[in-house]
């Protein structure tokens, strides 16, 4: 999948390879004087918690302790969301060790994201960069805050509700794709059976 070939669709974009998609990141990472050593994470590995400083604000942090990504994982997630019609976006949260913390995001709601929210597209792939502020994101390596975080459905919606899943990863391993959330729930039970039943 590293070697993924660009993808020409009807609506008349290219998807370039990962390759050619992360230099031009790395490029405009360098270009805003970000650190272009990148720390990517995917959905498990988002922390968020209430702010300390705004009322029912949140704050975002990141972990990758208890949920590592595999190294094989960005390159998963790209290939699948590049055989989609919407939007993909290279988004940096923020610095931590003096590199970037990034996350990849993919649905057509970014469409409508432009300089002025702080994207910065290339239309000719349908792929948007979002480099940030410089400034540091907290790692956490805490396990009770890390059970004590928010969990996706009790906060506000936000950008990052777009990303994959680790799980979602490891499904298109094993089986070539996501997953529907039938499959979801019959492989929980089986699973679980597994677990009360134990070898046979």
């Amino acid at each position: 999948m590293g070697n993924l070939k660009s993808i020409m669709n009807k609506q008349g974009f290219t998807r370039p390879s990962l390759e050619a998609a992360a230099a031009a990141w790395k490029q405009n990472l360098a270009g805003h004087g970000l650190p272009t050593e990148q720390l990517w994470i995917f959905a498990e590995n988002l922390c968020i918690e209430p702010s300390g400083t705004v009322p029912g604000g949140y704050s975002f942090c990141f972990q990758t302790k208890f949920s590592p990504p595999d190294s094989d994982a960005l390159e998963i997630a790209y290939d699948h969301f590049s055989g989609t019609h919407s939007r993909i976006v290279f988004y940096r949260l923020g610095s931590s060790g003096n590199k970037s913390i990034c996350i990849l995001l993919c649905d057509s709601w970014f469409e409508e994201k432009k300089s002025g929210d702080g994207y910065e597209r290339r239309d000719d792939w349908k792929i948007s960069f979002r480099p940030g502020p410089a400034g540091e994101i907290e790692e956490v390596k805490d396990l009770k805050r890390w059970v004590r975080r928010i969990k996706k459905r009790d906060h506000a919606f936000h950008d990052f509700d777009f990303s994959m899943a680790l799980e979602t990863i490891d499904e298109i391993k094993m089986h070539g794709r996501p997953l529907h959330p039938y499959e979801r729930l019959s492989q929980r039970m089986i699973n679980r059976m597994r677990t009360i039943l134990g070898p046979t």
